[in-house]
């Protein structure tokens, strides 16, 4: 398939971090893209990433020693899950999180319950998914099912719909470091509301909220580590689809390093990777 790619690949190789990951440790966010033939991308994608396949992010995630795995819908399939639940079906321990809107029956929010999905997720940054204004109608949906509802939403937007999502029956996960910007600590305040409010868990998938050097990822991380420790979760963001060349490309190794950094505590570090999760997504 013949497609102009916006953004660079992950790294082919990932070199070891410090300290690898105890067992039971979670990806609680990545991407898987294509095969292309088999999974093709949607027609009204926001960007064009490079294939990022099963083997490569087995590769990338044996040497983290990450072995539980949430895989996340990326607004490049828009509402098509297939590439994430055929992911889920060969990962092993895996779970979903889909995009859906209101064209979805029961019986198909079935059929994603029965292959693994465990929350719906809304996309207010890259678009291509679920309006926002169905986020009322399809989290009454979700708290049927017991499912979660994940929200990627930059600062000024969560604050914004702060009031709609204090009031939804769902508990909340908040994307990518509840979408604050590291060079104000106020934008970090809707997100520090959510989690004080015991309303959102958050990822802390940091390097979306900095710049390079990335110097002020780790006051962030831990202010929100200090308002929910037993609510906070880490993922890759693996294959880092933001970076437009692979001279910015981040290594998955530093990333483990930098939690490391940000939560030096071993059984707080702990938590974050193996017990948080287990719990948020339902591992044994």
């Amino acid at each position: 398939m013949d497609l102009a790619f916006t953004c660079a690949a992950a790294h082919a190789v990932t070199s070891p971090p410090r300290r690898r990951a105890p067992p039971g440790a979670c990806d609680a966010h990545f991407h898987i893209f294509g095969p292309y033939e088999r999974f093709p991308l949607s027609p009204t994608r926001p960007y064009t990433p490079p294939p990022a396949t099963i083997p490569h992010y087995l590769d990338m995630a044996g040497t983290l020693g990450l072995t539980r795995r949430v895989v996340v819908q990326a607004s490049v399939y828009g509402t098509d899950n297939e590439v994430t639940l055929d992911a889920v079906a060969r990962l092993g321990e895996a779970r979903a999180v889909c995009v859906v809107d209101e064209g979805f029956d029961d019986a198909a929010l079935k059929r994603l319950r029965a292959r693994g999905t465990v929350g719906l997720r809304f996309n207010a940054v890259s678009g291509n998914g679920t309006p926002v204004e169905q986020l009322e109608a399809l989290a009454r949906r979700a708290a049927a099912f017991g499912w979660h509802v994940q929200i990627f939403a930059r600062h000024a937007a969560l604050a914004e719909m702060l009031p709609r999502l204090m009031a939804l029956p769902v508990p909340l996960v908040l994307d990518h470091m509840g979408g604050a910007d590291a060079r104000d600590p106020a934008t970090l305040e809707p997100a520090l509301r959510l989690l004080e409010a015991g309303r959102a868990w958050v990822k802390l998938c940091g390097y979306r909220a900095s710049r390079p050097p990335y110097a002020d990822l780790a006051p962030l991380a831990r202010r929100l580590v200090a308002a929910a420790p037993g609510r906070c979760v880490w993922g890759t963001d693996w294959p880092h689809t933001q970076f437009a060349t692979p001279a910015e490309m981040l290594d998955d190794g530093r990333l483990l390093d930098w939690l490391e950094d940000w939560v030096p505590d071993e059984g707080s570090r702990h938590a974050i990777l193996v017990d948080n999760a287990a719990r948020l997504y339902g591992f044994a």
